[in-house]
């Protein structure tokens, strides 16, 4: 597990920053240092939309023990405005009610507990929008 100071030097994590390449334009989430479209190494950071719809999603009935007690949960691939596609936890909605096409919106949220110590670790889930 990551120690709470790692991940957050994230800015992506915390913040939706993606690099676009300056060369090519191709947006990157995560971040990357070679474009894979024109071998460029020269980036600017962009901040991503909130707003998108689902893409694919799947429903977790034995999840890990840090989500133990959120199963069933709906896991998916949103797909935001402007193309970029990441996976987020899909939440305040039954996961029987969750659909392809379904726009939702990115909340900054407590995503779990790490370690003993309590260490609370903080990311994105999808919301109905």
């Amino acid at each position: 597990m990551p120690s709470a100071n790692y991940t957050r030097e994230i800015p992506q994590r915390y913040r939706l920053e993606a690099s676009r390449c300056v060369k090519c334009g191709q947006v990157h989430y995560p971040p990357r240092l070679i474009c894979p479209g024109c071998r460029s190494r020269q980036f600017e950071t962009v901040a991503l939309p909130s707003g998108g719809k689902v893409v694919t999603y799947t429903i977790i009935s034995v999840g890990p023990s840090d989500f133990a007690a959120e199963v069933p949960y709906a896991l998916g691939i949103v797909e935001l405005e402007g193309g970029v596609r990441l996976m987020a936890q899909i939440v305040d909605v039954p996961p029987e009610k969750v659909s392809i096409g379904m726009p939702v919106t990115l909340e900054f949220r407590k995503l779990y507990e790490e370690g003993k110590a309590g260490i609370i670790c903080y990311g994105h889930k999808a919301v109905p929008a």
